[in-house]
């Protein structure tokens, strides 16, 4: 059956507090991400991503201190990113106990970051955040939390981002992003034809389904989903229970 495909809750993180939107706007607040992340690992998620939106320099000292703090209460990796825009922030991260750093914007603006995050740290740390949004047929990449539209194209990135050394991508669409409806299935597929490393789902959670679907039409490794999980919609041991049922391999 191959590698036991991976469950992982996303925090998003602003002023210390998690929150979740629809297509990147409208936040409302979830609870305290140091609570939900060691509920979360009670509850059997495979991994965790925190993501601070809002990374401005004075938000990195609660972020890293929130850090330190999940770091001592939960026993599963976690991903963090947000602002990480040079090695000594990967450094500050991995020291307050982060397993793993994604990066999305900066390794569009300078995409050696990669290769130099790779060659100290190792490839398992640098996970590579794509938020890509839909038009025309064309999958743009996006900067910014999704703001700024760039020039490169979904499928050449991906390949490139594995070229330079990245241990995963984080695929989000953001045509998904919180509305509910399944996740990026074509894309999805389409990036495990291509890339030699792990993909992981984003953006579109809504039913049980979606998970399977993720895992079965759009081969992905892991799926992500955060309001799904935040608000009671779907618990982590009853998901798993469903995609074994269906011939999918989960860690219990």
């Amino acid at each position: 059956m191959g590698l036991a495909k991976r469950i992982i809750p996303c925090l998003d993180v602003k002023d210390g507090m998690t929150v979740k939107g629809t297509n990147f706007v409208n936040l409302r607040q979830a609870g305290d991400p140091v609570e939900l992340g060691k509920a979360y690992s009670d509850a059997g998620a495979d991994e965790l991503v925190f993501l601070d939106i809002t990374a401005s320099h004075e938000g990195r000292k609660t972020f890293t201190d929130m850090v330190t703090r999940v770091a001592a209460e939960v026993n599963i990796p976690f991903t963090v990113g947000g602002g990480v825009n040079e090695l000594s922030d990967v450094e500050r991260l991995l020291y307050a106990g982060a397993d793993k750093v994604s990066i999305n914007s900066a390794a569009l603006r300078r995409p050696e970051i990669i290769d130099e995050i790779a060659k100290r740290f190792g490839s398992q740390v640098c996970v590579c955040a794509i938020d890509a949004r839909l038009a025309d047929g064309v999958w743009t990449c996006y900067v910014n939390g999704g703001r700024v539209p760039t020039n490169r194209t979904l499928i050449d990135w991906a390949c490139e981002v594995a070229d330079r050394g990245a241990g995963e991508i984080l695929f989000t669409s953001m045509n998904h992003d919180g509305v509910k409806h399944g996740f990026a299935l074509e894309a999805l597929a389409a990036l495990h034809e291509r890339l030699p490393i792990p993909v992981i789902a984003s953006g579109g959670a809504g039913c049980m389904q979606d998970f399977l679907e993720a895992f079965t039409e759009g081969k992905a490794d892991a799926a992500l989903a955060a309001s799904v999980f935040h608000f009671g919609e779907i618990s982590i041991p009853d998901l798993k229970a469903y995609l074994r049922s269906n011939g999918i391999k989960t860690r219990m």
